[in-house]
């Protein structure tokens, strides 16, 4: 089993999660999976909406990515396999892509699946509201569809990134005759999701529970083998690690419990800990800065920053080892476009106060320079915990820090749309390209739209808004590649955003759970290949 993410994060939990995914693979050999059963999955926080094609965020695309399908998955190796496309070509021109469209292949309502509903979906929504596809579509101009079963993009310049975002998570396909001439965002069809994945959307318990039923019409026959699932809303670590350990609840992804809890897990032998299933989403966990800021606005100020955080202590104390220090918003698991020459900034408190000293904020009496607020995303007691970590390590240079807690929809608008903050902790998915994860944090066009995990500093450059203009044309991939270089030295000089930590997540499920490692985005995908053992 290929597992990039395994070899490095947590060496101190290595001696006892290796013999369980050995076991595990075993064990997934099994000949025949059981049909049937219910699976209990953990979901915290409560999702915002139910539909990944207007909301990326984590929680809705573990429900989502069931309920709605892409047109290709990727494996553990990244490589695309068709999903709603059975086969596709690129022109030797690379200015257009052709995808043949699985025939048979029903929405949920029993309405047939088309290639109408691609090319509206990618026109309506894909290019005009997605934060990441927006960006990667910026050279498409139309979508032909010669017949129901063909769809046919066509770039004025080629789109390498593309193929790398076209599962039910990065780009899922909406059904036209329920979207079409409707408010988009505010259509009722977004919290009861009607597609053409392997569960169909049953109920929303508002605060408790979300139920999927197995689709009986689904195109991979014999699939899903589940028969329902229900993801419960678990607020408390606490709770989510008794419900794993008792059996309760089978299934739990993005590091359900705070990772010194699911070492003790992982020894009960009660559960199995992974981290395969996350090379698709290559996350970073980062800290923003409001440009705005009248302290934050000097560069001298978010370099010394950059000294006092600790990353290294950060990812120690905090993550357990369930990660590594950061050296670019690029992460090294891209290695053909990370660039280990970039500014680095070691951990100094003496060269962060000279810096602020130099910036003219001085201690005063009382040791405070000066105060800024922090907002860390609610997902968790890791985040909080990595807030007044930050807190702790800032105060030492004389930076004193308010933290501010609230639910994720308070969160999303207070930093990407009224910009009302000074410090945002979050993370973000990488994905197999930075075109399709990270260029939207630095390009100027995203300032203040109101949209998750884009463009929250306020940064604007003008020539790494050309470099991103321009890797998302470039017809060969050594010239993207030397792009995304510079983009990195200049990014990572002015940084807007510090990063801090490759973070490495882990998932926690039963050990009667089967069919989980097979996909290089199964944590972002679908449960079809799931089966309980009795």
């Amino acid at each position: 089993m290929h597992n990039r993410f395994f070899s490095r994060p947590a060496a101190r939990l290595a001696s006892f999660i290796l013999p369980a995914l050995v076991a595990g693979a075993a064990q997934a050999a099994e000949p025949t999976p059981r049909p049937g059963g219910t699976l209990l999955a953990v979901v915290q926080p409560e999702p915002v909406t139910l539909t990944g094609a207007v909301n990326t965020a984590q929680p809705t695309s573990l429900i989502a990515t069931n309920v709605y399908d892409g047109l290709l998955s990727y494996d553990n190796e990244l490589k695309p396999h068709g999903q709603l496309a059975q086969r596709w070509e690129v022109s030797k021109d690379g200015l257009a892509i052709t995808f043949h469209l699985r025939p048979g292949v029903k929405w949920h309502d029993g309405k047939p699946f088309t290639a109408a509903d691609v090319k509206w979906s990618v026109e309506n929504v894909w290019k005009t509201l997605h934060p990441r596809n927006k960006a990667i579509l910026v050279n498409l101009t139309q979508v032909d569809t010669p017949d129901e079963l063909t769809a046919v993009f066509r770039f004025t310049k080629p789109s390498l990134a593309l193929l790398s975002t076209l599962n039910s998570w990065g780009a899922p396909v909406l059904p036209k005759h329920l979207y079409e001439g409707t408010d988009v965002l505010n259509n009722p069809n977004n919290n009861k999701p009607i597609g053409t994945g392997a569960f169909v959307f049953k109920e929303w318990n508002r605060g408790s529970y979300i139920t999927l039923e197995r689709n009986p019409d689904y195109w991979d026959r014999g699939k899903p083998y589940l028969d329902r699932i229900i993801f419960k809303v678990v607020p408390d670590a606490g709770a989510r690690a008794a419900l794993l350990e008792n059996g309760e609840a089978q299934y739990a992804v993005f590091s359900p419990v705070p990772p010194k809890e699911a070492q003790r897990l992982a020894q009960s032998g009660k559960v199995k800990v992974e981290t395969n299933g996350y090379q698709w989403s290559s996350p970073v966990l980062y800290l923003d800065y409001n440009l705005d800021n009248k302290y934050l606005k000097d560069v001298r100020v978010r370099r010394a920053i950059a000294h006092a955080a600790n990353p290294e202590g950060l990812n120690k104390v905090v993550w357990y080892g369930y990660g590594k220090p950061a050296v670019s918003i690029v992460p090294t698991t891209l290695t053909q476009f990370f660039d280990p020459s970039v500014p680095r900034y070691a951990y100094d408190t003496r060269k962060a106060e000279a810096l602020l000293d130099e910036a003219g904020f001085k201690r005063g009496a009382d040791g405070v320079r000066f105060t800024i607020s922090n907002d860390y995303l609610p997902y968790g007691d890791d985040y909080r915990r990595s807030a007044e970590y930050l807190k702790q390590s800032l105060k030492r240079v004389g930076i004193e820090v308010n933290i501010r807690s609230q639910d994720t929809a308070a969160f999303t608008k207070r930093v990407y749309g009224d910009r009302d903050f000074d410090t945002a902790l979050t993370w973000n998915a990488s994905f197999p390209d930075p075109q399709i994860g990270l260029t939207r944090m630095y390009w100027s066009g995203w300032i203040g739209k109101n949209v998750p995990w884009t463009n929250s500093s306020g940064y604007r450059n003008a020539e790494v808004d050309q470099i991103i203009e321009q890797t998302q044309g470039a017809a060969t991939q050594a010239e993207r590649i030397a792009l995304f270089k510079r983009f990195q030295q200049i990014t990572q000089t002015e940084l807007p955003t510090l990063p801090l930590i490759e973070l490495h997540f882990f998932t926690i499920h039963s050990p009667r759970l089967h069919g989980i490692t097979q996909q290089g985005d199964q944590s972002q995908g679908s449960l079809k290949n799931a089966w309980l053992a009795q």
